[in-house]
């Protein structure tokens, strides 16, 4: 038997890369029992362990990743430990960045398609070699089986992907390693999306880096899941500036929150842009984002990565300010991640980049940031994420946003009086955040307006009665 893990963030989440492998094996080494595992990284150690070295297993694979590779290392020592004749297979992004390994571990670079077959005749010799390289495939196939969707995929989220790489080729991606996107067949395509619908999953993500590169083929799709998923809902990472409309006047008709769209902006400053080469037009994609807000019916979330080269305090306030102003659902605002074999890494010297030495890689300091002001800067973040991504006071952003206040410079009073209440080590509770707005709105002129608006939105969220600090008027 071959075992197969994975270590997803959530349990709602699923790993795409493990049914591909089991299809790969299945195919080449067939009457080999094959299983399927998948655990969180937030799962106990020990029982997760236990759960795979009692398995009567002939080789293990591991699929990893940024978010799991410690977890990993951590089970590969122990196994090493438990199991010395037991082959461990490690695959995905992440799995180079593991370093040395033991002596029973083999490293499998590239698409599981594109396997040597001298791969599979070791494994079945029990004569695995330290490296594999794969070759680039041509096709890769859906790898689900109708059986799946009521077992290892059951209330889990799905993951498609109608192609494979990226028109971009930002200098911070592992996507840009690899040159060029392959598209599958329309008519491909529509076939299996029709078998992942008919599963009725909470929600399909289709994972291609850039699912609006060919905007007629885009187009085409959206149009077939309009008519046969109207009863899903489908995830799309998009480029803001590829639109065309056409494209609009077809989302129009979409149902409510049948799509939702995520949208890495990166940054509004174009030397930063021009120096991570990543090529969009700000103006262009600004005007999409407001026409794709005003149709009032796709879930949009929008991304910007702090620490990225050229970027002042100065500039990604502009970009906060401009982003925050656009009103999105949700504003992810993360740390750039060093990622090892990205041209950032080899130019980190030049860059000034210190970054943490384990996974997830994340930035500390740049030659136009330091330390302090870079964490600083993470702390407001870290506050847009409680207060604004919640979607707990809709209609304080939105008094903020008409009344053309500056987004950031009311984010950093808000940080200010966090930094007095310990928020930041304290559970983010809706209560708390609302006790630290209302101190915040009654030191100013429009306190009792924000105020009253602070009481509807509590309401709103589904409580019955005010607190007592929310009583009072200044």
């Amino acid at each position: 038997m071959f075992h197969l893990v994975s270590l997803n963030c959530r349990y709602s989440h699923s790993c795409l890369a493990l049914f591909y492998v089991r299809n790969a094996l299945e195919q080449h080494l067939s009457g080999r029992p094959v299983l399927l595992s998948q655990f969180t990284v937030n799962d106990p150690y020990y029982a997760t362990l236990l759960r795979i070295s009692r398995t009567a297993a002939r080789a293990v694979f591991f699929s990893v990743y940024i978010w799991n590779h410690g977890f990993i290392r951590r089970l590969i020592n122990d196994l090493t430990r438990l199991r010395p004749d037991l082959p461990l297979i490690l695959g995905g992004p992440q799995a180079p960045a593991l370093g040395e390994l033991p002596a029973q571990c083999t490293l499998f670079l590239g698409e599981i398609e594109g396997t040597p077959t001298a791969f599979y005749r070791d494994l079945e010799q029990g004569t695995l070699q330290a490296l594999y390289q794969a070759e680039q495939p041509q096709t890769f196939p859906s790898p689900y089986r109708q059986e799946d969707f009521a077992g290892s995929l059951k209330n889990r989220q799905l993951y498609y992907e109608s192609s494979r790489g990226c028109p971009f080729s930002c200098s911070y991606c592992l996507s840009s390693v690899s040159k060029g996107v392959r598209h599958k067949p329309f008519e491909q395509v529509k076939e299996e999306l029709r078998g992942l619908i008919a599963a009725q999953p909470m929600i399909i993500k289709l994972v291609d880096r850039t699912f609006n590169d060919h905007p007629e083929r885009a187009l085409a799709i959206w149009q077939f899941l309009i008519e046969a998923g109207k009863s899903v809902r489908f995830h799309f990472e998009i480029a803001p500036d590829r639109f065309t409309e056409p494209m609009f006047d077809l989302l129009a008709a979409a149902p409510c929150d049948q799509f939702q769209f995520e949208i890495g902006i990166q940054s509004c400053h174009q030397q930063t842009l021009a120096a991570v080469k990543r090529k969009m037009n700000v103006e262009t994609a600004c005007r999409n984002i407001r026409c794709l807000l005003a149709l009032d019916s796709i879930h949009l979330h929008l991304d910007l990565i702090l620490g990225l080269p050229f970027e002042t305090e100065a500039s990604f306030r502009d970009s906060f300010n401009q982003i925050f102003r656009l009103a999105p659902h949700y504003i992810q605002l993360g740390l750039l991640k060093v990622l090892p074999d990205t041209e950032i890494a080899r130019r980190a010297k030049e860059f000034g980049l210190i970054f943490c030495s384990e996974p997830p890689y994340e930035i500390l300091a740049t030659r136009w940031l330091n330390h302090k002001q870079l964490s600083g800067l993470h702390e407001l973040c870290e506050c847009t994420e409680s207060f604004y991504n919640t979607r707990f006071f809709r209609s304080l952003w939105q008094y903020l946003v008409r009344k053309n206040e500056e987004p950031f410079a009311f984010f950093s009073e808000l940080l200010h009086l966090c930094r007095e209440y310990d928020f930041f080590l304290l559970s983010r509770t809706h209560k708390l955040m609302t006790r630290i707005l209302t101190d915040l709105v009654q030191q100013r002129k429009d306190g009792n307006l924000l105020l009253e608006l602070l009481r509807y939105d509590w309401l709103r969220c589904g409580h019955r009665a005010l607190p007592e600090y929310m009583r009072e008027t200044s």
